[in-house]
């Protein structure tokens, strides 16, 4: 898919069907995955027709595909300008986070009571995948392997609406988490973060764990204000 930047963005072609998903969910998925991964940045337009040219489709499933992203939040289809990727403003950004930190430690605290063992041993895998990443200094692969971690601490809470809302959330707000990722010594700090959660949830302390997911999701004082200098035109937005 080309931008109107011009920047050739790696959509695959999927054929129709595949996997059972019609093309308007092949569209939809293939484009979640572009802002999830920030391939699509906040404020992008969307080309509808070079869009159906990638995916040798009609207009009508990239309409239809473009609606179910628009009900989710991630695009924004305005008569006279296009579908573009979806800009948080500032206020709703930080509103955001907060609930994100209080989602991410309800499910540490849940996991704290219901984890399996082989729930917490996949953590601390994961955990040790990511002092790997930081040794090597990859941002793009930390970045990868800390969704990993969070998406199975939301498994480990064995809740269903619960971590299903708080994926979501995540999801909504992932152009932007990259951005917590990429901040002087943030990868470094990450780890004793995990690690306090995973000792809370080997010592089934449930206070113990949702504290420490706060205040690992948690952007208070000059770490959101680094976190927002770092994203770029979001002060246009803060209105």
């Amino acid at each position: 898919m080309t931008t109107d930047a011009g920047k050739v963005l790696p959509i695959p072609v999927v054929a129709n069907g595949e996997r059972g998903a019609t093309l308007s969910e092949t569209v939809q998925k293939a484009l979640e995955n572009a802002i999830f991964s920030g391939e699509l940045a906040p404020g992008e337009r969307l080309d509808e027709s070079e869009i159906a040219s990638r995916f040798q489709a009609s207009r009508t499933p990239v309409r239809e595909a473009f609606k179910a992203l628009e009900a989710l939040g991630l695009v924004e289809i305005r008569q006279r300008q296009g579908v573009t990727v979806a800009t948080l403003s500032l206020p709703v950004l930080i509103e955001m986070f907060h609930v994100m930190a209080a989602l991410e430690g309800l499910c540490a605290r849940f996991a704290a009571r219901r984890a399996t063992s082989a729930q917490k041993q996949a953590l601390v895998k994961t955990h040790a995948e990511l002092a790997a990443a930081l040794a090597a200094d990859d941002s793009v692969r930390f970045y990868e392997i800390n969704q990993q971690f969070h998406d199975q601490l939301y498994d480990a809470s064995n809740t269903s609406w619960l971590a299903e809302q708080t994926r979501n959330l995540r999801k909504r707000v992932a152009p932007y988490r990259r951005y917590v990722t990429k901040q002087p010594g943030r990868m470094a700090a990450t780890m004793p973060e995990h690690q306090r959660i995973i000792d809370a949830l080997h010592a089934a302390d449930a206070q113990a764990a949702y504290d420490a997911a706060v205040d690992h999701v948690n952007l208070l004082g000059d770490d959101m204000v680094d976190f927002i200098s770092a994203i770029p035109g979001i002060a246009s937005s803060a209105a």
